[in-house]
C-alpha cells in the first residue's frame, strides 16, 4: 500500500573488535526495513508469504488474520485466506510464542514447536496438574493428562474435525470440572479448554475450519498429523538449534531489536534469549535513544529509500505489536492504540510510524481519526485505503476482543 518515505539515512561505522565503534542504526533506517521486510511497501504476493514477512500473523482475532493479509497481498479475497488456511495449507494454525495463538508459515512449523510451543506445552501440563491435585481430581495427575490426551487425539483420529462440544461429548474426561482457585467461591469450569491447549501447544492437533463466519472463533479441532504433516517434525528440531533458527528469522523481519524485545516477543527466560543470540551469530548495533539492538552480521547494509506509503493494519497486527520498545514507531499515541494490557488496536500507519486509528460504524463503514498532521496527499492516500477495506468489509462489522479507547470511540 504505497505512500512515504523518511529522509534519515543509517549511520555507518564498524563492526570490528570490542573497543571499535558499533555501526549505528537510526529510527529512519528501522522504518524502512519495517515498511519493506513487512510487505507494506513492498507487498506479498500470498498469504503464507505476508505471514513469512512478519514470521507469522497474529491469530487470536479469527479476523485479524484475514485484516493483516489484506493489507499485505493486494487484490486478496477472504476465500484466498480460506485456502490457504483449510484447503492448500499453506499457514496452519498454532499455539506458540507468548501462550499466543498464532497463524504460522507451515513449513516454519517444526522450528517454531522446539523453540516455543513445547516450552509452553510443558508449563501448561504443569498448571492443568496442580488444578487436579487440588481439585481432588486425581492423586496422578500426569498419569490423568496421559490418558486424556490420548482419548482426545484418538476420538480425532476416530471422528476427524470437531467442535469443542463434539469432542468432549467424545470424551467424557474433557468435561471434568476444576475451579479456578483454592476459594469456595471460585468459579469452576471444564477442563476441555485446559485440554486443548495443551494439545495444540504440543503440536498434537491445530485449528481446522472454523465453524460460523471468518470473523468469528469456533474452532474444529483436528490431529496436526492429518490435517498438516509436514508441520510435524520426526525426529524435533533440537531445541537449542531450534531456538537460534527462530532468533535468525526474528532478526530478519524485525532486526534490529533490542534484547527486551526478542525476550519479550517469545516468551523465553533471560537465559535462553542471551544464548539463542549468541548462538545465532547476532552481533551488537547501536539505535537511537542510547540503545543496544542486534542484527545478523550478513544484514547491516542501510534501505534504499522508499516511495511513500500508507497501511491500515488491523488491531493484534504483528507489525504493531512486534517489539516491547515501540516508541519508536509509535510515538505519543500508546494511550489511546492499546489496551491497559497491551493489546494493539487498528492502528493507520504511514512512512513507518503509526499516526493514527480507524474503526467501524455500526453499518461497517470504516472511518479513521488522525493522531497527528501526515498532510494532504498522505491524507488522501490513507482515505482511499479506507474506502476499498469498507467495500472489502461488505458491511461486515469486526469487533476486536480487546477493544482500546479509540477504537471504541469510532465504533460509538
Amino acid at each position: 500500500m504505497v505512500h512515504g518515505s523518511s529522509s534519515v539515512s543509517a549511520r555507518v561505522g564498524t563492526l570490528g573488535p570490542v573497543g571499535e565503534p558499533r555501526q549505528h542504526i537510526d529510527v529512519g533506517e528501522r522504518q524502512r526495513r519495517l515498511a519493506v521486510r513487512h510487505a507494506l511497501a513492498t507487498p506479498a504476493e500470498a498469504v503464507d508469504e505476508a505471514a513469512r514477512s512478519v514470521l507469522a500473523l497474529h491469530g487470536t482475532d479469527p479476523a485479524s488474520v484475514y485484516l493483516s493479509a489484506w493489507a499485505r497481498v493486494p487484490g486478496l479475497t477472504h476465500a484466498d485466506v480460506d485456502d490457504a488456511l483449510y484447503e492448500s495449507r499453506t499457514v496452519v494454525k498454532h499455539m506458540a510464542m507468548r501462550r499466543t495463538v498464532w497463524v504460522v508459515p507451515t513449513d516454519l512449523m517444526p522450528v517454531v514447536q522446539s523453540a516455543a510451543s513445547d516450552l509452553i506445552a510443558a508449563a501448561e501440563r504443569r498448571r492443568l496438574a496442580r488444578d487436579l491435585q487440588r481439585c481432588g481430581v486425581t492423586d496422578d495427575p500426569a498419569r490423568w493428562m496421559r490418558k486424556a490426551e490420548r482419548a482426545a487425539v484418538t476420538a480425532l483420529e476416530k471422528h476427524g474435525p470437531s467442535l469443542g462440544r463434539e469432542l468432549s461429548d467424545a470424551v467424557p474426561m474433557l468435561r471434568t470440572k476444576i475451579t479456578s482457585g483454592p476459594s469456595d467461591k471460585a468459579p469452576e469450569f471444564g477442563v476441555m479448554t485446559r485440554v486443548t491447549t495443551i494439545l495444540s501447544a504440543s503440536g498434537q492437533v491445530t485449528r481446522g475450519r472454523a465453524g460460523g463466519t471468518w470473523r468469528q472463533r469456533q474452532p474444529r479441532w483436528v490431529r496436526m498429523a492429518d490435517w498438516a504433516p509436514t508441520a510435524v517434525a520426526d525426529p524435533p528440531v533440537p531445541a537449542v538449534e531450534a531456538r537460534a533458527d527462530l532468533v535468525r528469522s526474528w532478526l530478519r523481519a524485525f532486526g534490529p531489536g533490542t534484547f527486551d524485545d526478542l525476550k519479550w516477543w517469545t516468551g523465553w527466560t533471560v537465559a535462553f534469549t542471551r544464548t539463542a543470540l549468541a548462538d545465532a551469530g547476532a552481533v551488537e548495533v547501536s539505535l537511537d535513544g542510547d540503545l543496544t539492538g542486534y542484527l545478523l552480521p550478513d544484514d547491516i547494509a542501510p534501505t534504499p529509500a522508499l516511495a511513500p506509503w500508507v497501511a491500515l493494519l488491523p488491531s493484534l497486527d504483528p507489525t504493531t505489536m512486534a517489539w516491547k520498545d515501540r516508541d519508536w514507531y509509535l510515538g505519543a499515541h500508546r494511550p489511546r492504540l492499546f489496551d491497559p494490557y497491551g493489546n494493539a488496536g487498528p492502528a493507520i500507519w504511514c512512512d513507518g510510524r503509526v499516526v493514527g486509528g480507524w474503526g467501524q460504524r455500526p453499518d461497517g463503514e470504516v472511518v479513521l481519526e488522525f493522531l497527528e498532521d501526515v498532510g494532504s496527499e498522505a491524507r488522501t492516500a490513507v482515505e482511499e485505503q479506507a474506502a476499498v477495506l469498507t467495500s472489502w468489509l461488505d458491511g461486515e462489522q469486526v469487533k476486536p476482543s480487546f477493544p482500546t479507547p479509540l477504537q471504541r470511540e469510532l465504533s460509538a
